[in-house]
């Protein structure tokens, strides 16, 4: 399937109602500051504000978004002169990262939790962390079957397989579901994150939200389940799969290319339901902010059954302090923030395999962003 989207693309299907909509819209906190005039990747002149971005910044977190991030860090960058260095260590070690002040920013997967919040105060002076959802996207079922590109999969079938109970290509499960396919006889070998990551949280929370019958775990940014194998980060678990055969895992849509194949869900809509940007962000329109002040955490719907409605998303949040900013990072950080969260920033996601935040979500992110202190 094709997974690309250009850009004009993108800002035609910002006109569709807010159920589908792309969030494509400028917004007062754009319309401030320097412009600098240089080359975005469609060749037009770039509208980045860079205001008085200077020097580095130091981020960490999500590897998921991490290339999001680098195709809004090269164009940041040439407009505006800072560089800016994201590690993509994971959720987890993103989150520890702000908590002790070493970077300016942090991506995590999944909203803050209380304590991680509390312990935010200690570096936002006279302020407190929040969540900013930047980033949507699909997380994909990825795997490498010989003979098999169209794989069908419903969330007990996955659960199973992720458990350990389910360990062969060719079981009864899988056959009911892809009756059309040639299954071999084969041993699945199923990987998982090793680091903590909002990847694995979102994941199995699907999992606990769609079939809790056949995941018992807890959940959180740890794997839990009994036996698989691990790998480190999204793009470590994306390298397994492509090189072993019978190898499944699960990762952002964007890393499930190159001799990777994305399953399809039976979600118990009309159709089995593809992982595409598309189809993700008609699932992420479901989601309701339950954040509360300047947080904007939001709540995922991950048992929808509506047609075109992948439930296995997950969305970004970059992480910063509402006040308390560092006084030598603040500048780059607010104009860095609002360079993503603006039409030009938007507008990059598709074509990087990630789904725009809905217009009428990513419209309070900005004048969040643009209240920064």
């Amino acid at each position: 399937m094709k997974l690309q989207r250009m850009n004009r693309q993108a800002i035609t299907l910002g006109a569709l109602a807010v159920s589908g909509a792309l969030a494509l819209t400028a917004c007062g906190s754009d319309d401030t500051g320097t412009s600098t005039g240089a080359s975005a990747s469609s060749g037009s002149t770039s509208s980045i504000k860079c205001d008085d971005a200077k020097g580095q910044l130091l981020a960490d977190g999500s590897s998921a978004q991490k290339n999001a991030i680098d195709a809004w860090v090269k164009q940041f960058s040439t407009a505006c002169g800072v560089q800016i260095n994201y590690k993509g260590g994971g959720s987890g070690a993103g989150v520890t990262a702000f908590t002790q002040g070493t970077v300016a920013f942090a991506g995590s997967d999944s909203a803050l939790k209380p304590e991680e919040v509390e312990a935010s105060k200690a570096v936002c002076t006279g302020g407190q962390a929040i969540d900013l959802p930047m980033v949507g996207g699909p997380i994909a079922v990825g795997y490498n079957v010989p003979g098999v590109d169209n794989l069908v999969l419903d969330a007990p079938t996955i659960a199973k397989i992720f458990d350990s109970k389910i360990t062969n290509w060719n079981d009864a499960a899988i056959k009911a579901l892809n009756p059309d396919a040639t299954l071999p006889d084969l041993k699945i070998q199923a990987f998982h994150r090793s680091d903590e990551s909002g990847t694995t949280d979102n994941f199995t929370k699907y999992l606990i939200a769609a079939t809790p019958d056949n995941w018992k775990y807890e959940g959180g940014k740890a794997w839990q389940a009994k036996g698989g194998q691990s790998a480190s980060g999204s793009s470590g678990v994306a390298a397994q799969v492509k090189q072993t055969s019978g190898a499944i895992s699960y990762m952002e849509l964007s890393y499930a290319k190159d001799g990777i194949s994305a399953a399809s869900l039976d979600t118990g809509a009309a159709a089995p339901v593809q992982a595409t940007v598309d189809n993700a962000t008609a699932a992420i329109a479901d989601a309701k902010v339950v954040g509360t002040g300047s947080d904007l955490a939001l709540q995922l719907n991950y048992t929808t059954k509506a047609d075109g409605a992948y439930p296995i998303t997950l969305v970004t949040y970059e992480i910063v302090c509402d006040k308390g900013n560092k006084a030598d990072t603040l500048p780059a950080t607010k104009a860095f923030l609002t360079y993503i969260a603006g039409e030009e920033g938007q507008a990059l996601l598709p074509d990087a395999g990630y789904a725009p935040i809905p217009a009428d979500i990513i419209s309070k992110v900005r004048t969040t962003i643009a209240g920064l202190s």
